[in-house]
């Protein structure tokens, strides 16, 4: 079981904050395929994955990263500054 979170416009176009997920994925690039195709919201949220970022248990990390032994998976966009 995993836990993914999602944040700003990410849970805006989703509709949820987070969610648990039994998934078959082995990097965060197949949970995004995966998710992508459930359903056309997910599939909206992550059709740019150049304006997303994800951190895997609370570290920045990239869509190739495997999933082995991760708790959490959070997606949000990149953080500017001001």
């Amino acid at each position: 079981m995993i836990e993914v979170l999602y944040f700003a416009w990410v849970r805006e176009r989703i509709g949820l904050p987070r969610e648990r997920l039994d998934t078959q994925a082995t990097t965060v690039a197949e949970l995004v395929a995966e998710l992508s195709a459930r359903e056309e919201r997910y599939a909206l949220a992550f059709s740019d994955l150049s304006s997303l970022r994800v951190a895997l248990d609370q570290e920045l990390s990239s869509f190739d990263a495997p999933l082995a032994g991760v708790r959490e998976v959070a997606f949000f966009p990149p953080m500017t500054g001001g």
